[in-house]
């Protein structure tokens, strides 16, 4: 949980042979050791591998057939953990984006974790590499820090989905999801 917390602000950057794409990272949400929501509880498989390295791996898997999804370990070597982006602001490469994703409605670039994954081209090649390291994909340091973080519960989960386990930056237009998720709950600020 506090990985879910510390990435908001961080930027998330594809270095492409077509150019620089990258965004800010302004909604995450937990999925720690332990919680019947993850693709980690019932153990490791060739598909989520990647969930039991040690943390800031990639996490990149296919979702509906047709998108896919962006996350980091975030435990220790060996125990399953992990976050999902679910949203950036763009910040680069923003004709790309538009190209990629088929529209100019900036808001709508990267607001869902299968929307940020075609506006910066992240398939399933990027399973398990380190992000934080000299990968074309890679998290870069905050350029600012979040003005207010706000909490809820998760989006489109059913196993212990009143879990306060979504985090996001309070007030930010690219975010994900029903709006009253991203008016903070009196319980859901932190």
């Amino acid at each position: 949980m506090a990985l879910a917390r510390a990435l908001i602000g961080y930027v998330l950057v594809h270095e492409t042979s077509r150019g620089i794409v990258a965004g800010r990272i302004v909604e995450t949400e937990a999925y720690p050791p332990g919680d019947p929501a993850a693709h980690h509880y019932r153990g490791r498989t060739e598909r989520n591998a990647s969930l039991f390295l040690p943390a800031h791996r990639a996490y990149v898997y296919h979702i509906y057939g047709t998108s896919c999804c962006f996350n980091l370990s975030s435990e220790n070597d060996g125990t399953g953990g992990g976050v999902l982006v679910r949203a950036l602001e763009p910040l680069c490469g923003i004709e790309l984006m538009c190209e990629r994703r088929g529209t100019d409605e900036i808001v709508d670039l990267c607001r869902g974790p299968g929307r940020l994954c075609e506006a910066l081209s992240i398939d399933l090649r990027f399973d398990g590499v380190t992000l934080f390291g000299d990968s074309a994909l890679h998290l870069a340091s905050p350029q600012r820090l979040p003005a207010g973080l706000g909490v809820s519960r998760r989006i489109g989960v059913t196993r212990a989905a009143s879990r306060l386990l979504r985090y996001y930056e309070r007030g930010n237009r690219f975010l994900s999801g029903p709006a009253r998720l991203n008016r903070c709950e009196r319980r859901g600020i932190v």
